[in-house]
């Protein structure tokens, strides 16, 4: 345990440590149905996460034909608030995350979670799993501010991965996440990235430019080890 060459690893949250979806998709069939738009089907609501809830709602509406700005901000805080009261109904850990994490654990290795998910609801999630304590630092879309544009300063861009680097102490960091944008930051600051074939992909999994990809959880610490 002592030779395993990563000092952290940093995951993503929707669609590598957790299943998302459903509740994610009835989030965004509540507010089109506000907004007087048809529902999306929960089983392709993968399709249109990645990037944040915004942009998930956004993706809904304009395939529908779009709103006006100002009535579009309205309908997305009233996802955000049904989203707060329902987030964790069928969320789930996918098969192997509790015992990966304990594992890493085990060898000493720092762990944290960096998602385009606001911190608060991800720390709210990640408790009502009890999943989590193995984290040294939650760091979500909203956790590092804003730029001067007014957009957040989240994934894709490398800021929150150098922040969990940060928080785990330093040294070795590898990430896994399941979308262009995880492995775009990535690759912006210079870490090793796994993709999460099993999640919601917005290519197929061998072409999002991973080091490496892993159908489930199972298979990240051979992956880890042999980086």
């Amino acid at each position: 345990m002592a030779d395993f060459p990563f000092a952290a690893v940093g995951f993503d949250l929707d669609g590598t440590l957790l299943d998302t979806s459903r509740d994610l998709g009835t989030a965004v069939n509540h507010a089109l149905a506000l907004g007087g738009f048809d529902p999306v089907p929960l089983g392709s609501a993968n399709q249109l996460i990645g990037g944040g809830a915004k942009v998930m709602l956004a993706r809904a509406v304009e395939r529908q034909g779009g709103m006006d700005p100002d009535a579009f901000h309205t309908l997305y805080k009233q996802m955000l608030m049904f989203y707060g009261e329902n987030n964790a109904v069928h969320t789930r850990p996918y098969p192997y995350a509790r015992e990966v994490l304990a594992d890493l654990a085990a060898r000493g290795v720092r762990m944290a979670v960096v998602t385009n998910k606001f911190e608060g609801f991800a720390r709210q999630i990640l408790g009502k799993l009890d999943l989590i304590d193995p984290f040294a630092a939650v760091i979500g879309g909203d956790t590092l501010g804003k730029n001067e544009d007014g957009s957040f300063r989240a994934k894709p861009a490398p800021d929150p991965i150098f922040e969990a680097l940060r928080c785990c102490g330093g040294g070795r960091l590898a990430f896994v996440g399941d979308s262009s944008y995880d492995v775009l930051a990535a690759r912006a600051a210079g870490v090793p990235v796994i993709a999460a074939g099993y999640g919601y992909c917005d290519k197929p999994p061998h072409e999002l430019g991973a080091d490496a990809v892993i159908d489930s959880l199972g298979g990240l610490i051979g992956v880890l080890e042999a980086l």
